[in-house]
């Protein structure tokens, strides 16, 4: 029987979420909050299929995509992923309306990047069925998702959720719900010391991620991995760690300055470096 998956909003995230599954021959709704933002969506997922059977990988014939505006869509999924901005009361506010429509069984994901698993379940009438699915962007060129498990999570919830992770070809790790994680607080921290490197005149953008992508082989910079997250989320991230864990995670002022300026890596055509088209 196919597998039925929701994701919850159908930006850069939501939608790399939504072609993950439907490459692995899955039925995938994606919900957003209007008809123009569910249109969007759907392009941009067919957008990302395109691109997968350009280089050879065609979605499976059994696999369909369908978008929508109301969350009762998500009464027969079997797992439903929330992808909306990293804001904890906006997070907090949409799971809460997906956990009211999904049938029993069901397992309800965040994809949050930095927010306590634990501080979003509060709000919910069933925490056990509640973890954290943490996708990595690009979703489509990233192997690695993170199942954060609260302390309500349940085993079998993990142990779901561990084999949807495997079903789209993905490597899962296990972590316990902390600030940050394992990846975003490694990551970051990382990215932090970059712009303030930058900041301090240490090197250019370009030779502080050469530094890393020769001298560690990493496959990319700090600096254009940043580009590429969204210097926005990335700020969203370091406050929230920076409250939980202090100073080592205070933002640069070059980075709020920037977000300011809105200069926020791809998605607006300018970061730490330029880019093509957003």
């Amino acid at each position: 029987m196919t597998a039925r998956i929701g994701v919850l909003g159908g930006g850069r995230m939501g939608a790399g979420i939504a072609h993950a599954f439907l490459m692995a021959g899955c039925d995938v709704t994606v919900v957003e909050r209007d008809a123009p933002s569910a249109d969007a969506a759907a392009a941009r997922v067919a957008d990302a299929l395109a691109r997968s059977a350009s280089r050879g990988a065609p979605a499976p014939a059994s696999a369909a995509l369908r978008t929508a505006t109301d969350l009762t869509v998500f009464r027969d999924c079997e797992l439903v992923v929330e992808a909306v901005p990293e804001d904890r009361d906006l997070k907090t506010d949409a799971l809460k309306r997906v956990e009211a429509v999904l049938g029993p069984e069901a397992v309800l994901a965040t994809n949050t990047s930095s927010i306590s698993i634990d501080a979003l379940a509060v709000a919910l009438s069933r925490p056990e069925r509640f973890l954290g699915l943490h996708f990595f962007n690009p979703v489509p060129a990233s192997s690695l998702v993170e199942i954060v498990g609260g302390s309500a999570s349940s085993p079998s919830a993990v142990a779901r959720a561990r084999e949807y992770v495997e079903k789209i070809g993905k490597t899962p790790i296990l972590v316990r719900d902390s600030p940050g994680f394992a990846s975003s607080r490694l990551g970051v921290l990382l990215g932090l010391e970059a712009i303030r490197m930058l900041e301090e005149g240490v090197a250019d953008a370009a030779d502080i991620d050469r530094a890393m992508e020769l001298g560690y082989r990493h496959p990319t910079g700090p600096l254009r991995t940043t580009d590429m997250v969204g210097l926005d989320v990335r700020l969203g991230i370091a406050e929230e760690l920076h409250a939980a864990l202090g100073d080592r995670f205070a933002p640069p002022a070059l980075l709020r300055r920037m977000v300011e300026e809105g200069r926020l890596g791809r998605k607006s055509g300018e970061g730490f470096y330029r880019w093509d088209a957003p």
